[in-house]
């Protein structure tokens, strides 16, 4: 028998019978922890309805303002209603390459310092890059629709089978979001207890001793983050379309024993406090373009 402090080495089966139903084999067995996803706020690309990709693009005034608003409400996850993680600093903080990303990255560190939570040192990682779009990056929507009409008709309805031409294709930018997740979880597991599937698993009923002691902060991308929920979820590429990541909104999805579990999706509370996304040219495009 292993130590029961120690996390057993990632399988690439799901057929292993002592892993949960449900658990995905990037997942380390046993692991407690909670990662947040954070997308960007607002870039100027996305004000103007341009397709983006792996295009770079400053964010807009607004888009600062999100992500100033963002990193208070991850400073500060006990205040009413509270955030579900650990009311303590990220175990790590790490971001797309993209400098919208690092951008929203930094402006949230520098609030959790500001609380005094001492946020870790940034990390940037290329496995969540935004999906590469190809031909469309830096075209606007109605330019795609009359040049590829078919093909983004058909990205639409069967994503995990058509892309952007000179794109990514699910299948390549899951397999590095796979591999960044794999290695980050593992990072979180590694000296942490192993976890049991032997508690309530029903909010209200739950134990608070069995609360995750590590949390860690992904800053990146709404189409990137779909795919990141299909791998974490064990769902297929055919799902990518069910998940949707609001600008600058949280998403929280605990780790449980090794099996994820969404705790909250796209919280966005946090942007209206003081106007954020009131102003008519913005507030109806806080989800951006795909």
């Amino acid at each position: 028998m292993g130590h029961p402090g120690r996390h057993r080495p990632l399988k690439s089966s799901l057929r292993d019978p002592e892993r949960p139903q449900g658990a995905a084999p990037l997942i380390p067995d046993g692991l407690d922890a909670t990662l947040v996803l954070l997308r960007h706020g607002q870039t100027q690309f996305i004000a103007e309805k341009r397709f983006q990709g792996q295009m770079d693009g400053p964010l807009t005034r607004l888009g600062e303002r999100q992500s100033e608003l963002a990193g208070i409400r991850l400073a500060t996850p006990h205040v009413s209603p509270p955030l579900p993680i650990p009311d303590t600093a990220p175990f790590r903080i790490v971001h797309s390459p993209l400098g919208r990303a690092l951008r929203m990255a930094e402006i949230v560190a520098a609030a959790m310092n500001a609380a005094g939570r001492a946020a870790p040192p940034l990390r940037p990682d290329a496995g969540f890059l935004e999906i590469s779009q190809g031909k469309w990056e830096g075209l606007k929507e109605t330019e795609i629709e009359a040049r590829f009409g078919d093909t983004l008709a058909g990205w639409r309805r069967w994503p995990s089978r058509v892309h952007a031409p000179g794109g990514e294709s699910l299948d390549q930018v899951r397999a590095r979001v796979e591999a960044s997740l794999a290695a980050l979880l593992a990072e979180m597991a590694e000296g942490s207890p192993r976890g049991t599937l032997d508690r309530d698993q029903v909010l209200g009923y739950s134990d608070a001793a069995h609360q995750s002691p590590r949390w860690s902060l992904v800053v990146g991308h709404g189409g990137v983050f779909r795919v990141a929920a299909c791998a974490l979820l064990g769902l297929p590429a055919e799902h990518f379309w069910n998940f949707d990541f609001g600008l600058a909104e949280i998403t929280v999805i605990e780790i449980r024993a090794g099996r994820a579990v969404i705790r909250a999706l796209n919280l966005g509370g946090h942007l209206g406090s003081d106007g954020a996304t009131a102003d008519p040219e913005t507030a109806g495009n806080r989800r951006g373009a795909l």
